[in-house]
């Protein structure tokens, strides 16, 4: 762990200054066209580390505004992310490969999809994958809906420490 703080750290003074690099996207790109990217990243599959929005949030006029609204838009992404998992099953292929190839993991997949939403909210694993996860498991949407207003949580730590490093 320390020798990945220490790599970032040598990263950031050496190859490429994360401050300068998000005060130029900041300058460059409008804050709506930065938001539908996230969007996007957070309704397929999280592709785009949203550590890297929250320490873009802190460039711009409204921090606090900002990382909620990136917050708001990483839950709604779940959120569709678990609607495209249930559509998946209705592919005969994926239908199959779930019941036939997974049926004795799909028992404790259920069982434990409350924890698997918790996971994906709180850790720098792709939410939106569980999500989808969840959808394909016929997760219950009350659960989803109430486990994932983690997300928010970690947005909130997340940003506690991340604006400590952006100036």
């Amino acid at each position: 762990m320390v020798l990945v703080v220490v790599g970032i750290v040598l990263f950031n003074k050496y190859v490429f200054n994360i401050n300068e690099g998000l005060q130029t996207i900041t300058e460059t790109y409008s804050r709506t066209g930065i938001l539908i990217i996230f969007f996007i990243s957070e309704s397929i599959l999280g592709l785009i580390p949203p550590e890297i929005f929250i320490a873009w949030s802190k460039k711009t006029d409204d921090p606090v505004i900002t990382l909620t609204i990136l917050a708001l838009l990483s839950y709604t992404g779940g959120i569709i992310s678990y609607f495209i998992g249930k559509a998946a099953l209705h592919i005969q292929v994926v239908k199959n490969w779930l019941e036939v190839k997974m049926a004795k993991h799909l028992k404790n997949t259920s069982k434990w999809g409350g924890f698997l939403i918790v996971v994906g909210a709180l850790l720098p694993i792709p939410f939106s994958i569980t999500c989808m996860a969840g959808g394909l498991i016929k997760y219950p949407l009350k659960g989803v809906l109430l486990f994932g207003l983690f997300r928010f949580a970690r947005f909130a730590i997340y940003a506690l420490a991340i604006f400590q490093m952006v100036d």
